[in-house]
């Protein structure tokens, strides 16, 4: 099946993006722990970072100031509340910042983040980020992003115990699960790797599909309009290409053998189905 993508853009005026550099300087506040001095080691783990954040108050104060040359207006515009077209929900890896890679405007995420880009039914996080922005904010669209190197994905395909996070790393563990029999033909680690990255984001996708609340919205958006959203959209970013691209899933395809499980409003209007054609 195709995708069809409705773009429903915010009146928010397009903003240069701007790169705020803050000068490194010696501080004169002393680095101490509990009264002591902090030994070399310590203060080289600061890499430099003030420890008081004044370097980020002050590149703060300058990022405002700047906005406010250039658009007089800013701050007034989303000091009114937010609008955002995407619910984005990706993983905590410092190298994936959403609203850069995908170049939108200031305002257009509602962003979660967990290890692993993860949408599990008893992580009342992800849960209720789900449910504010479909019921409250009305996004049209939610995104999955998840990204090659993955250190999450690569921690659920060893055979050793990770600790306190293996609890979380054996959702990913139970992707590799389901789609075993594909990953144990791919001779190539790193391929393996990439694969199964791949297939953890559309797993979370179908995770979304399967919640009711999204299910619910679909149904009536479908039956007011002929047109189901918020639509749900698999992407994998690799941070050494700089390239983010779209997973090509066939959402009715994947849903069709087990819809009498997961469809929690069946319609005989729509076939009986929370998917049927023309609702993905």
């Amino acid at each position: 099946m195709s995708f069809v993508l409705r773009s429903i853009r915010s009146s928010v005026r397009v903003v240069p993006r701007v790169s705020v550099q803050v000068p490194s300087r010696a501080y004169s506040l002393p680095l101490v722990n509990n009264g002591k001095a902090l030994s070399p080691e310590a203060k080289a783990s600061l890499k430099g970072s003030d420890p008081d954040l004044k370097d980020i108050i002050e590149g703060s104060g300058n990022w405002a100031a700047i906005m406010r040359e250039r658009d007089p207006d800013f701050f007034n515009r989303i000091g009114k509340g937010q609008s955002p077209n995407y619910l984005y929900i990706g993983c905590c890896d410092a190298r994936v910042d959403p609203t850069v890679l995908m170049n939108l405007n200031y305002g257009d995420l509602f962003i979660h983040r967990n290890v692993g880009n993860l949408v599990t039914g008893s992580d009342l996080n992800v849960m209720s980020a789900i449910e504010f922005a479909v019921n409250r904010l009305q996004v049209p669209h939610i995104i999955v992003c998840g990204h090659y190197d993955c250190g999450a994905v690569r921690g659920a395909h060893k055979q050793m115990d990770h600790g306190i996070i293996e609890n979380w790393l054996r959702n990913i563990r139970d992707v590799a699960r389901l789609h075993n029999t594909e990953l144990t033909k791919i001779p190539d680690s790193e391929d393996r790797h990439r694969r199964l990255v791949e297939l953890n984001v559309q797993e979370q996708c179908l995770n979304i599909l399967k919640t009711g609340s999204v299910q619910r919205l679909r149904m009536k958006s479908f039956k007011e309009t002929g047109f189901a959203t918020p639509r749900i959209h698999g992407l994998v970013f690799d941070p050494a290409a700089g390239e983010l691209k779209k997973l090509d899933v066939d959402w009715k395809g994947e849903t069709k053998e087990f819809d009498a499980i997961y469809n929690l409003y069946p319609d005989p209007d729509v076939n009986k189905s929370a998917f049927p054609k023309n609702l993905n």
